[in-house]
């Protein structure tokens, strides 16, 4: 048996590649992932001039660097408990914690005497991975009451951040689609229903897919990751750090990547390709969750192509992009004046 330290597992070299290229490509969805979150970037929407806006960006990604960076701790924390204190113990003297949450959910938490020796062995442990975080503080001795407060918690960062998202769908297909492309005559009111009307039709479809269990926490998190670094990152950057980038470059970039990045997890996800979509082999081994890393390029290189061949934005646009890379006190405050 091998440490439970050792970094990138596998029982060759080509596994253990494997494993490295896919911790690489977790990281690279993720990183990229966060900076594009829409329901992240319409806060940036209440600072006052671009300053604010930066100083903004600063402080969110800093919290939210700290929520990365103790999250992995949390679970090599767990980790080390179980090792230390559940392995190689009677199955007479359980701990607490175990029969209470195997009572729970057996599908969670499984510990079975297999060879009937009376003592756990790391083989005869199964814990869900959904159990680590509700579970820690019970694994580390603390009082349940701690683990109803991790929920509770954790309740309320999933409702907050479903609440944002389904905001952000709404209002852009109320306003970015039917009001700018649609209907630009509608009124306020008009606008407004169709955007409430929008918002319970999407937490219906939200909450089917939900229903359908379509992948662990894990996949589901990395893929909206993956679908916000493909199709949300690349007309982020090239918008702001090239003039030349124009609305078909954008339009038809976020469709090429999120298309590339839908194709591949559609393809090589077991979920989907058990309902009849037909299997493809992983690119470079990456996983699906990973796919993020084709669909970035691909938008990307779509919006430099297309933005070549169709007209440059006109000069109002561009003084617009030319100010948000380089805001002078002075334009700030006039904008905030107008």
């Amino acid at each position: 048996p091998r440490p439970h330290a050792t970094p990138y597992p596998g029982k060759d070299e080509a596994a253990q590649d494997s494993a490295r290229l896919n911790f690489i490509g977790i990281v690279f969805c993720m990183m990229f992932g966060t900076a594009a979150l829409p329901h992240i970037l319409m806060r940036y929407y209440t600072t006052p001039s671009v300053q604010e806006a930066r100083v903004s960006v600063f402080w969110s990604l800093f919290f939210i660097f700290l929520l990365y960076f103790t999250a992995p701790c949390l679970a090599v924390l767990a980790k080390f408990d179980v090792y230390s204190n559940l392995v190689g113990s009677s199955f007479a003297d359980l701990p607490a914690w175990a029969a209470a949450w195997a009572k729970v959910d057996p599908t969670l938490l499984n510990i079975t005497d297999v060879n009937k020796d009376g003592i756990v062995q790391l083989a005869e442990i199964v814990i869900g991975g959904d159990l680590i975080v509700l579970a820690t503080p019970e694994i580390a001795g603390l009082p349940y009451v701690v683990s109803g407060l991790v929920a509770a918690g954790g309740l309320a960062a999933a409702l907050s951040t479903a609440d944002g998202l389904l905001l952000t769908i709404a209002n852009a297909l109320s306003h970015d689609l039917y009001y700018k492309m649609i209907d630009p005559s509608a009124s306020t009111t008009k606008r407004v229903t169709i955007s409430k009307v929008l918002l319970i039709f999407v937490a219906i479809i939200a909450a089917y897919v939900t229903s359908l269990k379509p992948g662990d926490i894990l996949f589901l998190v990395g893929a909206a990751f993956s679908l916000a670094a493909s199709a949300f990152f690349p007309p982020l950057v090239m918008g702001v750090f090239w003039k030349r980038a124009n609305k078909w470059g954008a339009i038809i970039g976020m469709l090429a990547g999120l298309g590339v990045c839908l194709y591949y997890m559609l393809r090589t996800y077991p979920f989907f390709t058990n309902m009849g979509v037909p299997k493809m082999d992983l690119w470079f081994g990456l996983n699906p969750i990973s796919a993020g890393m084709f669909g970035l390029p691909v938008g990307m290189l779509t919006i430099y192509i297309v933005s070549l061949l169709t007209p440059a934005p006109d000069q109002k646009v561009q003084d617009l992009v030319e100010h948000v890379r380089y805001p002078h006190l002075r334009g700030d405050t006039a904008a905030q004046a107008s």
